[in-house]
């Protein structure tokens, strides 16, 4: 019988494809990071696409532009599919159902860019991956001073491009004031702060429904924002006695216990 290692070294070499993709969305290599970081632009170029096609008329050209982004992200799909452990769980997660959502939008010409604005949770996903955050705290100490509040206005920047999709990809066929992502984006902007100045509203039983979650979760997004914003900068720095995560920068003893911090400046290695 062959053991553990033999296994897993027959399987690899049974599925080298497998193995390189899992690599690459995976490892910590300098290539994987470059390549996760390729998907990063790539998804906000897609985004950038999508709000620009939503001005100008549907051109022939425009078509075969979606059915190539349709093509990488399908490619993209089947790849992540190809290295998950558990095909299952993740085809039923939200992300992945967004994600084929967003696949048969590019695909299919009567659809026209239709619900592609939902590439963005694909976005977050990437940025959240424990990999992306590791490499993007090292490479960058603007990020590591600042990551909950980067994580905080992604958040909130990635509600509000949803909901100004969904306000967009509802309510252009039957509401003359939303004729551009513009339109649905200063209406989605309008409701999140509650300004309600009354010039585009939302019609519809469904367009009720979607000014409601917009106030009630774009308001709690942008409080938490907020929050982040005027709370003292503290940095993480888990206290090896009673546990206390947060500390000032400088601080050389645990507020909590009194325990001395050895809390690494930018300087450390």
């Amino acid at each position: 019988m062959l053991d553990a290692s033999s296994r897993q070294a027959d399987g690899q070499s049974r599925w080298p494809l497998v193995e390189k993709l899992r690599f690459l969305y995976e490892g910590d290599a300098p290539e994987a990071y470059r390549f996760r970081y390729g998907l990063l632009v790539f998804d906000v170029l897609t985004i950038l696409f999508i709000v620009a096609s939503s001005f100008l008329p549907r051109y022939r050209a425009m078509e075969w532009v979606d059915v190539v982004i349709g093509l990488l992200v399908l490619g993209d799909f089947l790849a992540r599919l190809a290295i998950s452990r558990n095909r299952w769980r993740d085809l039923a997660h939200p992300v992945t159902i967004a994600d084929i959502a967003s696949i048969v939008s590019f695909l299919a010409p009567v659809v026209g860019e239709g619900i592609g604005f939902l590439r963005i949770l694909r976005t977050l996903r990437l940025l959240r991956t424990y990999h992306l955050l590791s490499r993007l705290r090292a490479d960058s100490t603007f990020f590591k001073r600042n990551e909950e509040l980067i994580i905080a206005a992604v958040n909130l920047g990635v509600f509000i491009f949803i909901m100004t999709g969904f306000v967009y990809e509802t309510q252009r066929w039957t509401n003359a004031e939303i004729g551009n992502y513009i339109d649905a984006l200063y209406f989605t902007i309008a409701a999140l702060t509650t300004t309600g100045f009354g010039d585009i509203t939302l019609t519809g039983t469904l367009g009720h429904l979607i000014s409601v979650v917009i106030m009630i979760f774009g308001v709690t997004l942008f409080l938490r924002l907020v929050q982040v914003l005027l709370r003292p900068h503290k940095v993480k720095h888990p206290c090896p006695v009673c546990g206390l995560q947060r500390h000032d920068r400088d601080a050389v003893h645990c507020k909590a216990c009194g325990t001395t911090l050895n809390i690494p400046d930018e300087g450390a290695v």
